[in-house]
């Protein structure tokens, strides 16, 4: 199967797999208490197979093996995807595919000194649980409550801190942040299955889930029994971990909510109440002096009683694993809904509070922190707008200020904006396009922010740094580099200078294009993520399966047993003697690849370090020197 007939088939596949989802969606809406049966033909479809592989082969993971140890490459090069589909599909049909272990890894946990653990599937298990995740996303989606957000589509995390950002104008004084102990990997299987069977009525279907759950995982090459959980990585985790948490919010929604939320509207203040009345007299006399004494006066207090007993807020928002309550009331009920959410995670879900994690916070006086945001109700009585206290009450969102140091000391050494020197080998464009994209990255996040401007120190840092590097690449000065790569662009919010490279390429193709700045460090309230990883080559897509599908040795030009040498890093072709190169290492230095097409015999010559066939060293020299 050659590419063009894969994109083909891929076409209509996601096509079907849409139209399939919308009526598994439509249904699940219409009827809650439907049972859906027969799901595991959908599985075994080809075309749900083959959306499934394109999305794993998108991921980054892709290039990561598993315990059999093939990836996406090795498929593409080897048998092919189509006879790999084919394969996995009878082995799922016939039900004799059984899951493998899954490859666990030690990775730091960002922002702490902590690791986690990182489960790795083998490629046919990831494509499986992709074809999982599109039959078992339309079904939950319809059950999923609004409060509900993150592996969830067009839910994210921006749109979880917009949520708690509209959160009503009611004094939200206590905030309880949540966090699950472990989540991932203490979900209980018989909670889990049990939780889908009231769902779908498909044996087969709850069966390979169970395999899949049950697979065990290897750590230093033994096999572990994986009693709970789901691997931190796995394709179907997410969708999951959300069907399992569901039952939280469910429980948030229909018996914490009903109890804490009452009453129309607080009762006046009574300070407020009687210096109003004097304003209002004092305003009758026409006595301008008093009336403007007064209105100063009457602004130190809260024109509503913040401890009305008769009147209470609450509201829930869950991203993930992690959970925020925003509570207008007194501490001692903060402190009963923690609890009694911890009693209904132990009892129902066999889940944990993390202690640490899990904070009860005055919202007045401290910041609590969600999505890496700070939370606080704001209180000012000098913001004034149209008359009146605007922000008093507001929940407001800021840039946590260990965020802006932690980042900046990323570009600094010694107190000072310092070059990176892993980066000074690397061209211009490359290392204009990482710096901008990190920079631009954070502040997109943070756009949400009250106070983004804060990152102005982060841009100064970071592009001196960048600065420096250029300066030291070409052993000239910063002062030279910027006047060299400053430009004025156009953008949505008028004209901006920035720092940008381009690089031209041929057959009418559009250059190549990396900024660094250019984006106001201004609040946007509806602030989208916009930052694409920066394109770092110019190759085309699929250009590695293009040379494949020439079939013909790029050394020696034969079509007997293509395969594909590979390198690390182009770095590792310095390590040959300088003075005696094969002609194989001029060839892959001068096209800048990391692989090469090549057949066995010209495979093996190069793992044994000589060329044994004259005919093939005549021929890469030759295509070397261009005659």
């Amino acid at each position: 199967m050659n590419t063009d007939e894969l994109e083909h088939q891929l076409y209509w596949a996601e096509r079907r797999v849409r139209e399939i989802q919308t009526k598994l969606h439509r249904w699940a809406i219409e009827d809650p208490d439907r049972r859906f049966d027969d799901l595991y033909n959908l599985v075994c479809d080809p075309g749900f197979l083959l959306v499934a592989w394109d999305r794993v082969r998108g991921n980054k993971g892709a290039r990561t093996a598993g315990v059999d140890g093939q990836t996406v490459r090795q498929v593409e090069a080897g048998c092919g995807v189509g006879v790999f589909l084919e394969g996995l599909r009878a082995e799922v049909k016939d039900r004799s595919f059984r899951p493998v272990p899954v490859r666990e890894r030690m990775i730091p946990k960002p922002g702490t000194v902590k690791r986690r653990r990182l489960g790795i599937p083998a490629l046919r298990d990831r494509v499986v649980q992709g074809a999982l995740k599109l039959v078992l996303e339309p079904i939950f989606e319809a059950d999923f409550l609004p409060c509900s957000y993150g592996f969830r589509p067009n839910r994210r995390a921006h749109d979880a801190m917009a949520e708690v950002r509209h959160f009503a104008s009611c004094s939200y004084e206590w905030i309880v942040e949540g966090d699950i102990k472990a989540c991932f990997g203490s979900l209980d299987h018989q909670v889990l299955l049990s939780t889908l069977a009231d769902k779908i009525h498909d044996g087969r279907f709850l069966r390979l889930i169970s395999n899949m759950l049950a697979a065990g995982y290897l750590e230093d090459w033994r096999w572990n029994a994986t009693l709970s959980g789901a691997p931190q990585g796995g394709v179907a985790s997410p969708i999951l971990s959300n069907i399992y948490l569901a039952r939280l919010d469910k429980f948030v929604e229909q018996s914490l909510l009903p109890d804490y939320n009452h009453g129309k509207k607080r009762r006046r203040d009574t300070r407020y109440q009687a210096v109003d009345n004097e304003f209002e007299r004092a305003k009758r006399r026409g006595d301008r002096q008093a009336v403007r004494l007064l209105r100063q006066q009457r602004r130190r207090f809260p024109s509503q009683d913040p401890n009305d007993p008769d009147y209470r807020r609450l509201r829930y928002v869950r991203y993930c694993d992690d959970f925020l309550l925003g509570l207008a009331g007194p501490r001692h009920e903060a402190e009963r809904i923690k609890s009694k959410i911890q009693m209904f995670l132990r009892d129902e879900l066999k889940l944990e509070l993390s202690q640490s994690e899990t904070l009860i916070t005055h919202a007045v006086s401290q910041a609590a922190r969600f999505l890496g945001y700070e939370i606080r109700t704001q209180h000012a009585n000098a913001k004034i707008t149209a008359g009146r206290r605007s922000v008093n009450a507001r929940i407001g969102l800021f840039v946590p200020k260990d965020v802006i140091r932690q980042r900046c000391a990323r570009y600094m050494s010694k107190g000072k904006p310092a070059q990176l020197g892993a980066l000074l080998h690397d061209t211009d464009y490359t290392i204009v396009a990482k710096f901008g994209s990190e920079y631009r990255g954070l502040v997109q996040y943070y756009l949400l922010a009250q106070d983004v401007f804060r990152l102005e120190m982060l841009r100064w840092v970071t592009e001196t740094s960048m600065l420096k590097t250029l300066a030291g690449k070409h052993k000239s000065s910063v002062n030279k580099m910027a006047a060299k790569y400053k430009t004025v662009i156009d953008t949505p919010h008028g004209k901006r200078t920035c720092f940008q490279v381009v690089v031209p390429r041929d057959r009418g193709r559009k250059p190549l294009v990396a900024q660094f700045g250019g984006i106001p460090l201004k609040r946007q309230r509806t602030a989208v993520l916009t930052d694409l990883a920066p394109v770092l080559v110019s190759t085309k897509r699929n250009e590695l399966i293009h040379r494949l599908l020439a079939g013909r040795c790029e050394i020696c030009e034969s079509t007997d047993r293509i395969e594909v040498h590979h390198l690390r890093k182009l770095a590792d072709l310095n390590r040959h003697d300088r003075s005696d190169k094969p002609a194989w290492v001029h060839l892959m230095a001068k096209r800048r690849r990391k692989t090469l097409v090549i057949c066995r015999p010209c495979h093996e010559d190069i793992h044994k370090g000589q060329s044994s066939a004259s005919t093939r060293k005549r021929s890469l020299e030759s295509r070397v020197s261009g005659n």
